[in-house]
């Protein structure tokens, strides 16, 4: 079931409201992006996020990769404090337009809903989102 849930960036100029089914799962990828910003995500719609403070503001960063094309994959980040607060894209694979949701950037996700959620291990590294890395301990 999903809740509405606000986040923000560290330093509170970008702001942001999402509608998250935490159960299904917060993920954890070895890919160069995730890996280097201890990205943790959890999978949204499209028009599950709407943008409440910063929109003229936040920035876009997008990664060169073979599995996802240019102009694909949009990472979204406040240029002040640098945090990324959540990327959206296009993948026929995720059922048309998605967010990936950052939920460290999560502001009133209450710990236990947090810790109960499953922990689904990606390998991204190697292409293979739907498969989790042979090692995980430092995921």
């Amino acid at each position: 079931m999903k809740t509405l849930y606000h986040g923000s960036c560290h330093c509170g100029a970008v702001a942001y409201a999402a509608s998250l089914d935490l159960a299904e799962g917060i993920r954890r990828c070895n890919c160069s992006f995730c890996l280097k910003l201890g990205y943790r995500k959890s999978f949204t719609g499209g028009g599950d996020v709407e943008v409440l403070e910063g929109q003229d503001l936040i920035a876009d960063y997008q990664a060169p990769h073979s599995a996802w094309p240019p102009g694909n994959i949009h990472h979204y980040h406040c240029p002040r404090c640098g945090t990324h607060v959540f990327s959206r894209g296009f993948l026929d694979l995720m059922g048309g337009w998605f967010h990936a949701v950052n939920v460290s950037t999560l502001d009133d996700a209450p710990e236990a809903d947090l810790a109960a959620a499953p922990v689904i291990y990606e390998d991204g590294r190697n292409d293979r989102q739907m498969q989790a890395p042979q090692i995980t301990a430092y995921l």
